[in-house]
């Protein structure tokens, strides 16, 4: 699996969460709401240092991480970042690897 980080959404990061280089933003399966695989969980995002990393994108100094125990949550699809300009949040997206 990859995580794909669009710039609209680095920017979001830098803006919203100032994060910086040497920063960690962890993806988890969060308990509650719905995801596209999993009625119940939902995807959680927080600055967290890791403790065993399953997949890792950097842009800019900033890791953005999975962990080995959450990359079930994903079912092998790569998992994209994006920005809903109508809501100014962020958007997740799943697509097959």
């Amino acid at each position: 699996m990859d995580i794909i980080i669009t710039e609209e959404a680095m920017t979001w990061f830098l803006e919203e969460m100032e994060v910086e280089q040497g920063d960690f933003i962890r993806f988890y399966a969060r308990y509650g709401g719905s995801s596209p695989f999993h009625e119940g969980f939902s995807l959680g995002m927080n600055r967290e240092q890791p403790h065993e990393v399953g997949v890792d994108t950097e842009i800019n100094g900033v890791h953005f991480y999975v962990e080995k125990s959450d990359e079930w949550f994903f079912n092998e699809h790569d998992l994209h970042v994006s920005v809903d300009a109508a809501l100014d949040e962020l958007a997740y997206h799943y697509k097959k690897n």
